[in-house]
């Protein structure tokens, strides 16, 4: 794959990975907890490292060469973002820490549980299986397998970094400030809005 190609899909990465969902709720709990965030994390990444290689190993035989497949998880996929942008502009979301962390649990349930939110997440399953695809090509010498494990990788270390700064960052500023997080969602929902235009576009300039 190219530098280009992969640049361009690690900028619309950072995009998705910045907007709050199940795995920013978990990531902040713990931070507003001041504990485990590194535990929560460490089962975040490793429920993103499991699903882009299960698509890897079986999708790529199912969108090869399969322009209506490929067209309708697009289509699917910005019909999604919408819905979760605007669903973001009327009821922006506020971190409640003790609605998902037991004061009980310990390090090895938090990464347990960090894997299960990430690796069971509608929008990770979502973003894998719509939004990978578009960015490999039958053409590269790569097989699209790889492809799409290696974007999945990228992916998963951008939310090494970004959910490491959202838990950290909660236990400082989010616990007290409730404000600041009704406008992240709703700012969220904004970014969610841009995205489902910047992949039918995509789409459409295939065609």
């Amino acid at each position: 794959m190219s530098s280009a190609t992969l640049l361009a899909f690690w900028a619309f990465s950072l995009l998705f990975v910045f907007t709050p969902g199940a795995d920013w709720a978990y990531a902040i709990s713990a931070g507003i907890r001041g504990r485990g965030v590194m535990a929560v994390v460490g089962g975040l990444l490793a429920g993103y490292v499991a699903l882009p290689l299960i698509v890897a190993a079986g999708f790529g035989m199912l969108i090869a060469g399969n322009k209506a497949i490929m067209l309708a998880l697009t289509v699917f996929g910005a019909l999604y973002l919408i819905w979760q942008g605007f669903s973001l502009l009327r009821n922006p979301p506020v971190p409640h820490a003790s609605d998902t962390v037991t004061s009980g649990s310990d390090r090895a349930r938090m990464f347990l549980r960090g894997a299960l939110v990430s690796g069971l997440n509608p929008k990770a399953f979502l973003f894998f299986l719509a939004f990978l695809p578009p960015w490999t090509s039958v053409t590269e010498a790569w097989s699209l397998s790889t492809q799409i494990a290696v974007l999945g990788l990228l992916y998963t270390a951008s939310c090494a970094v970004v959910y490491s700064m959202v838990g950290i960052g909660a236990g400082v500023a989010l616990a007290v400030r409730h404000a600041a997080a009704c406008v992240v969602g709703r700012f969220s929902g904004v970014m969610m809005l841009g995205l489902a235009v910047l992949l039918v576009c995509k789409e459409a300039a295939l065609l």
